[in-house]
């Protein structure tokens, strides 16, 4: 799909990325999974999981999108282009990570900080990156958990 400004110029539509991270305990055994959809209409999504070891679900969260966003940059240069030309939709369940990276919520912990820093230095890499909050039916159904 691709969508026009209100001048008329034809923009292309963001890259996507949908995440989700847990623990089985929290702390306990950190995991996360992953969903990025380039723009690019003949691109197969790709998706990923990881594990992390012991952490919490917040670090968990943050981890996997972390590791989205480094896939996702990597993905970004092996096809020769520049992150500052692209716009990002970033999708997620935890609204604690989705609001510490919007800035409406603080990061009281150091470790949030840190990883809240970190997610946020990677997102300022691209030209645009939208952060939304989606139920979790929503991010299961397509990451497919």
């Amino acid at each position: 799909m691709v969508r026009r400004s209100r001048v008329g110029r034809v923009r292309a539509r963001p890259w996507r990325i949908v995440f989700d991270g847990g623990s089985l305990g929290n702390p306990g055994r950190a995991y996360g999974s992953f969903r990025i959809a380039p723009a690019e209409p003949e691109s197969s999504p790709v998706t990923g999981r990881r594990e992390f070891g012991l952490g919490t679900n917040n670090e968990a969260e943050y981890w996997t999108l972390i590791a989205a966003l480094q896939e996702t940059l990597r993905l970004v240069e092996s096809r020769k282009l520049s992150p500052d030309q692209l716009e990002l939709e970033v999708r997620g369940d935890s609204r604690l990570v989705i609001e510490q990276l919007r800035g409406a919520w603080r990061a009281r912990d150091p470790r949030m900080r840190d990883l809240r820093d970190l997610a946020r230095a990677m997102l300022d890499r691209f030209r645009k990156a939208d952060l939304v909050h989606q139920p979790r039916a929503r991010s299961v159904r397509a990451l497919g958990h």
